[in-house]
């Protein structure tokens, strides 16, 4: 049987896995095709000379936090400055990310760092690691001022969203390695969305949230604070460890017929993406404009605010492998489907050539 028929034979497997892999992203149910919008953005355009010939590159891209990075380079390409030719295509469900990932109509992909070791394993290494493009977007809110440090969680109970993925096994792995005096108890709702509605409703004053659904919290009532953010108490304990790890949640996947055809393309692409993320750190209102106009979140508002806590970057070579093998074993010891069965090998991550 050859390589392109494992995948559809898998195909199966994977639309149901990536649902339950896929924790943190928002509820958005049909995928969309962007289309040339309106404005005059703000955006970076190429440093450089077009090629003769511009590549064409298929994105697929999950709507919230994992999609904003796109948006510079989606404005780019709509004014026709981008190096590569560009298509984008976008859904709130990671099984169309995955399917199209599978079925060819995607050359690249933003999507859960540990649905992209699943795909690694379950594709016979077709799906390759190009990037880190997020880092943790989940974060501990209080209605107080208790909780200072993981180990103020101590006799705590704390709702939480996110059972059975990456945010249950990073507040246990922090729980873990946090100092506490004595347990907390973690209480888990089905949905993020019934979380955020019971911290505003007043029935829960201590909770773990993904973004954009802390920055909806906060902003509807301001008794609520960030009271840990995840990603840093990560960095304080994986840096006590000797790790460079961080709490890779988002990245880029690049299939691998596609990288081996396509190098300097692809390292195009990077320079293009890192001038997008630039562009959406240094100006969060109209990033969040461009955001809500590709309908990645709903609300520009919403999108502007929430995008300093949604930690958009670029990580790639080797500083990515460092930071994301670290992650991948700690997913691997509280559950090894979260990884895909095994953890990835060095083959997983791409390299730019040096030259």
């Amino acid at each position: 049987m050859n390589t392109k028929l494992k995948f559809l034979s898998a195909l199966g497997l994977l639309l149901i896995m990536s649902i339950m892999l896929a924790a943190c992203a928002p509820a958005v149910s049909t995928p969309v095709t962007t289309t040339a919008t309106t404005a005059a953005a703000t955006t970076p355009e190429s440093t450089t000379t077009q090629p003769a010939e511009r590549v064409a590159v298929r994105i697929a891209a999950l709507k919230g936090p994992t999609g904003i990075g796109l948006v510079g380079l989606m404005d780019s390409q709509e004014a026709g400055t981008t190096q590569n030719d560009y298509t984008f295509s976008l859904s709130g469900a990671p099984d169309d990310i995955t399917a199209k990932l599978i079925s060819g109509q995607a050359d690249i992909a933003a999507l859960p760092t540990n649905l992209a070791a699943v795909l690694y394993q379950k594709t016979n290494q077709e799906v390759l690691m190009l990037a880190v493009n997020t880092l943790g977007v989940i974060y501990i809110l209080e209605k107080g001022n208790t909780v200072q440090s993981l180990s103020d969680l101590a006799g705590k109970t704390i709702l939480a969203s996110g059972q059975g993925a990456v945010p249950e096994y990073v507040l246990n792995d922090l729980l873990q390695k946090g100092n506490l005096t004595q347990p907390a108890t973690v209480e888990y709702k089905s949905e993020h969305s019934e979380l955020a509605t019971l911290a505003l409703s007043g029935q829960a004053d201590l909770v773990m949230l993904p973004e954009p659904f802390v920055t909806t919290v906060l902003s509807k009532n301001s008794e609520f604070r960030i009271a840990l953010d995840l990603t840093e108490e990560w960095n304080k304990v994986q840096t006590a460890a000797g790790n460079n790890s961080g709490l890779s949640m988002g990245c880029l996947v690049v299939t691998a017929s596609f990288a081996s055809a396509h190098p300097d393309a692809l390292a195009m692409f990077l320079d293009e993406y890192a001038r997008s993320v630039d562009f959406v750190n240094s100006d969060t209102t109209k990033a969040g404009e461009r955001v809500a106009a590709y309908g990645i979140l709903a609300d520009a508002g919403l999108a502007a605010k929430a995008i300093p806590t949604c930690n958009i970057v670029l990580v790639e070579g080797e500083a990515m492998k460092d930071s994301l093998k670290p992650f991948f074993e700690i997913l691997f010891a509280a559950n090894p489907k979260s990884v895909g069965g095994k953890l990835p090998d060095d083959n997983f991550y791409w390299m730019r050539s040096v030259k």
